[in-house]
């Protein structure tokens, strides 16, 4: 089974200043792993639309799916739909179901729900509302390109409810054998282990807790079977070493 492709745009000035630290990334490659659609690329981009739309129809291109995160909120900053509209080349105004969603999130929508808020309920043309139980204003998809909101908690939601309307593949299965040896000792032999089952990915991730050095081996593979047979060359790896 053809496991589906996705990339990552998080969008934001406040991410490549270091400010905010980015926590949608890790929280999608879960979900996606789950679902059986693999995480390729993950992209930051500026608040500067030309590089919004360009890095959009890059991967658009290239990717069964991509995942935005960031900048469709009310201030002048949140650009993110309008740089939507512009890579598929459609127009954008508030959309009435929109407006409908976000007014059941204010008191008194005659008068809360002003100009700024608005904003919040632009929505390009020919795109689908994706789902917002936290704080109502939707996110959208049009053609692959899924836009959703930047606060973490409200990407999750979103990415929850998306998830189930998207066919995937396989799930991503994995397994950890931790060797307390430094990596020069198991490079050889776990290269090794590596060519022999081309079938799983390993990865090396070491680490130096109170001047003892490790690292945790990670297998991760679609086929159960030989993830297994992976891991119990990882496990023979580290008898091995005395690991």
């Amino acid at each position: 089974m053809t496991i589906p492709t996705a990339a990552m745009l998080t969008i934001g000035d406040e991410i490549l200043s270091g400010r905010t630290r980015d926590a949608n990334m890790p929280l999608l490659a879960l979900a996606l792993g789950e679902k059986g659609i693999s995480l390729r690329e993950a992209r930051v981009v500026p608040d500067v639309a030309e590089e919004i739309v360009a890095a959009v129809n890059a991967l658009r291109a290239r990717y069964d799916h991509v995942f935005t995160s960031g900048g469709i909120g009310p201030t002048h900053d949140d650009i993110t739909a309008d740089c939507i509209a512009a890579a598929f080349g459609v127009g954008i105004d508030v959309r009435e179901d929109a407006r409908a969603i976000l007014a059941t999130n204010y008191a008194n929508p005659a008068v809360d729900l002003n100009a700024a808020r608005l904003r919040m309920a632009r929505i390009p043309d020919g795109a689908t509302l994706i789902d917002n139980p936290v704080s109502k204003a939707p996110g959208f998809t049009i053609g692959n390109v899924h836009v959703m909101a930047g606060v973490p908690a409200v990407f999750e939601a979103m990415v929850a409810g998306l998830l189930p309307k998207l066919t995937g593949g396989q799930p991503l299965l994995s397994g950890t054998v931790q060797v307390l040896r430094g990596e020069g000792i198991i490079a050889g032999p776990l290269g090794e282990i590596a060519r022999e089952h081309p079938e799983v990915s390993i990865g090396c991730y070491p680490f130096n807790r109170g001047g003892v050095f490790g690292a945790n081996l990670v297998a991760r593979s679609v086929d159960a079977a030989a993830l297994a047979d992976a891991l119990a060359a990882l496990e023979s790896l580290k008898v091995s070493v005395g690991g």
